[in-house]
């Protein structure tokens, strides 16, 4: 179970919004990268079962992060998600996507927080606001860890959504990520529109749709 530790300690140096982001999609071969960020005030308490559940979005069911996305939502002070498609992958780099991607994020909350945690070990470049990395943060910080399973639940619909659009891919069942059977389907039916062309083995097909 993560606690409030690390964001008591913003709270008890008079900071009165703690803002936590994670990304979901750095991996796949297709589909958008997505970061949501995750607020919370000086009086926020884990005081349900269900939050008392929040954890890395990996080491989660899909059953329990859908279910934790309504709990947070309803919880917390704010949620927000930003969503960067292929192209702009393609164009600016995974990397520096989903930093654009938190700070959009961000940006969205119309909120101001005293300090952003950040998952990971790079800064999201030109905030304003003042942030924290933390490696493997989805997995020590309640509010990172909240981020991660807002951004893993959104992008998976997202992905279940397109694979109405491109149904020989199967976007629904792998989600866009490097598996055996959307290899397959990549060998089959090469690159589709929402594929990232700088991703290999995408990069080395020839589009056929």
């Amino acid at each position: 179970m993560l606690d409030l530790e690390i964001e008591k300690e913003y709270f008890a140096k008079g900071a009165t919004c703690v803002a936590g982001v994670d990304e979901a999609g750095r991996g796949p071969l297709a589909g958008p990268v997505v970061a949501a960020c995750v607020i919370i005030e000086a009086d926020f308490k884990i005081d349900s079962p269900e939050l008392e559940m929040v954890a890395d979005s990996k080491k989660l069911s899909a059953k329990k992060r859908e279910m934790l996305f309504s709990v947070i939502k309803e919880k917390v002070t704010s949620v927000e998600i930003s969503v960067i498609n292929n192209e702009v992958i393609d164009k600016i780099n995974i990397l520096k996507a989903s930093l654009f991607a938190m700070k959009k994020a961000i940006k969205k909350s119309g909120l101001k927080p005293d300090i952003v945690l950040v998952d990971g070990n790079q800064k999201i470049p030109d905030l304003e606001t003042r942030q924290k990395t933390i490696i493997d943060g989805d997995a020590k910080v309640f509010v990172i860890a909240a981020a991660s399973i807002i951004a893993k639940v959104s992008r998976d619909f997202l992905m279940t959504e397109v694979a109405k659009k491109y149904p020989e891919y199967e976007f629904a069942r792998h989600k866009g990520y490097g598996t055996k059977l959307h290899l397959e389907k990549l060998k089959e039916f090469g690159p589709c529109p929402i594929h990232r062309q700088s991703f290999r083995p995408v990069r080395d097909l020839k589009p056929k749709i």
